[in-house]
């Protein structure tokens, strides 16, 4: 690193964003401005928009040079598209990760970089507040409240992927092949020293979410089992509980049959209700299990997890 001008790429993956990217333009320009003691540069990573998002990085990158275009092939989804800017802001010396609508304020970026300056390789922006309301909010909330404490790595809640990775820290994730990524929980993996940024979360700028709920709950689905063996477990613990259970079960009748007691027929309702759930039980570990073989059958493929469009000529 250049103490004295430190170079600072911020990564921002972008999917249909035109109704926000111009005051987005205008708040980068005005934190390069007022923080001028470091090298700042801006990668876009268009994953694949269908409005005029990439025509306007596009101009501007020709008006300011520091802003820099990364064009998918095609919508990969936001954690390629993360990956695919931090693999284009490796040269630098740190790298600002963060959203494109707004809710995560430019602003913070100089406390993130303050920070990183202490000597933080991992500087994670964390929630203070945040705007959303109804279902999502209420998602958020159970998600941050229970995720850490079912995963084998500790994750600090309410973080997301507004944060600052050093040098050593780019580097290690570039070094991390795996398909179902999930930022948050790679950060903490890698280690490093970590420092945190408290913040207070906005509304979005302008335009709808472009993290549906269905892709909210997936992106919690691949978090939890790439960095969780808890529900292997609690198939370990439920089987011998079930078998012990039944176990006991059969005992208590062989007793009864040797002590002559007679036994009254248990009927067929008893007997459809153990089968139903024995097979309930055994159809949700078959799913679990599916999970994590889907997940080993998509690294097997060695797939790359984005493709990048050749710059127009």
């Amino acid at each position: 690193m250049t103490e004295s001008r430190p170079t600072v790429a911020i990564v921002i993956p972008v999917y249909n964003e035109e109704s926000v990217l111009p005051e987005l333009f205008a708040r980068l320009e005005a934190l390069f401005r007022e923080h001028a003691d470091c090298g700042w540069r801006v990668v876009f990573v268009n994953d694949g928009s269908r409005d005029r998002t990439s025509e306007m990085a596009r101009a501007q990158g020709l008006l300011d040079p520091r802003f820099q275009l990364v064009e998918l092939s095609r919508n990969f989804g936001f954690q390629s598209a993360l990956a695919a800017g931090l693999a284009a802001a490796r040269d630098a010396d740190a790298a600002v990760t963060m959203d494109a609508d707004l809710q995560d304020p430019p602003e913070v970026i100089p406390e993130l970089v303050a920070a990183w300056r202490a000597g933080a390789e991992v500087v994670r922006a964390v929630r203070r507040s945040r705007q959303e309301t109804g279902v999502r909010r209420a998602g958020f909330d159970l998600f941050h409240a229970v995720f850490g404490k079912l995963t084998d790595i500790p994750i600090e809640s309410n973080t997301g992927t507004f944060g600052l990775l050093g040098r050593p820290a780019l580097e290690a994730f570039a070094h991390l092949p795996e398909r179902h990524r999930f930022f948050p929980g790679l950060r903490a993996w890698i280690g490093f020293a970590t420092a945190d940024v408290e913040y207070d979360r906005q509304e979005r700028a302008a335009g709808a979410p472009k993290q549906t709920f269905r892709r909210l709950v997936r992106y919690a689905v691949d978090g939890f089992f790439s960095f969780s063996y808890l529900p292997l477990r609690f198939l370990t613990y439920t089987g011998i509980f079930v078998s012990g259970l039944g176990f006991a079960l059969g005992l208590f009748f062989i007793v009864k049959r040797l002590l002559g007691i007679e036994t009254a027929s248990t009927g067929f309702t008893t007997l459809v209700s153990v089968v139903t759930f024995l097979g309930g039980i055994q159809l949700i570990g078959i799913g679990v299990l599916g999970e994590y073989l889907g997940r080993v059958y998509d690294e097997v493929k060695q797939r790359p997890i984005y493709l990048v469009k050749p710059p127009r000529r």
